[in-house]
């Protein structure tokens, strides 16, 4: 197995390359490239890849990430939309023969992981009955909340999810109720996964330099808590429906959303049932109460005519 070559990835390494090729990062693909190299071997370390890992990653970028996973992973399916970006890593990864390069949009939409994307990994899961799917990427900071939240709405789930966010979208996804990062994000992650701060980047640890600063967090999808969700599109929908208007009161939010099925006493009688104040917020509401909220919404939605 080839070696992952971590020169590859320093700021005189990408200058010098990008000037032979005549090509330079382009921000609207959200090229910043991660140049430290001790925090390059962090990120996929905290992976803890075994023999028998499938890897997606999004963001091919050089390929530099993309050998380091290769050299320990059963096999990659790396995602590159730059096409340019594209032939560049394919010279790098020529030598790994568990590398799938796909030059495309991860996303189908922004309510989707392309087809494509999900086929290749389930091929490679398909090898073995011992393999397992995990992310790990340099999340390009445009797509990085679609990806996540579409993974976990969909019906191949990562064991892990290893990645590089913007620090306020890792804020937000650790966030707890009545703060103001807590919302939709917040409980659909935490619904599901156990959430761990890893490393805070500031901007000086990649080229070119973003004005933020970024984190790398680990996601692990717990299949207890993923088990309390009865009915997971639904609740993913009504979740996000809870905080369409974060600051008006619950009761409100329900009665708009629901104003063809339910009229305003069965939301008060469900109030008064749950033992729910009707001045709550949805931002006040923890994981746990809006599972139990969500259960008896679809319960009351199910006996409308």
């Amino acid at each position: 197995m080839p070696q992952a070559a971590e020169h590859r990835q320093s700021i005189s390494y990408l200058t010098r390359r990008f000037k032979e090729v005549g090509i330079e990062p382009n921000p609207r693909h959200g090229q910043n490239f991660l140049v430290d190299l001790n925090l390059l071997r962090l990120l996929a370390d905290s992976a803890e890849l075994e023999a028998h890992d499938v890897v997606l990653e999004v963001g091919t970028g050089t390929g530099s990430l993309t050998a380091r996973l290769a050299a320990t992973a059963a096999a990659v399916v790396t995602v590159e939309v730059d096409r340019r970006m594209y032939h560049l890593a394919s010279e790098e990864l020529i030598d790994f023969a568990n590398v799938t390069m796909l030059l495309q949009d991860a996303l189908k939409n922004k309510n989707a992981i392309h087809s494509d994307v999900l086929a290749a990994v389930r091929s490679q899961l398909a090898v073995s009955t011992d393999r397992r799917f995990k992310l790990v990427a340099n999340l390009p900071y445009n797509i990085a909340t679609p990806i996540i939240s579409n993974l976990l709405a969909g019906d191949l789930l990562p064991a892990t999810m290893t990645v590089t966010v913007q620090k306020e979208l890792a804020d937000r996804m650790m966030a707890s109720p009545s703060t103001k990062d807590y919302g939709a994000l917040s409980i659909w992650v935490q619904c599901q996964c156990q959430v761990e701060l890893i490393r805070v980047l500031p901007p000086q640890v990649f080229w070119p330099k973003p004005k933020v600063h970024s984190a790398f967090l680990r996601l692990t999808v717990d299949h207890t808590l993923r088990e309390r969700i009865a009915d997971v599109p639904f609740f993913h929908q009504f979740v996000r429906s809870m905080f369409l208007h974060r600051r008006k009161l619950l009761r409100g939010v329900l009665i708009s959303t629901y104003k063809r099925e339910l009229n305003k006493g069965r939301i008060d009688a469900l109030f008064e049932r749950l033992g729910l104040s009707p001045t709550r917020r949805a931002e006040e509401l923890d994981v746990a109460e809006m599972l139990v909220l969500c259960d008896a919404i679809r319960g009351e939605l199910a006996e409308s005519p």
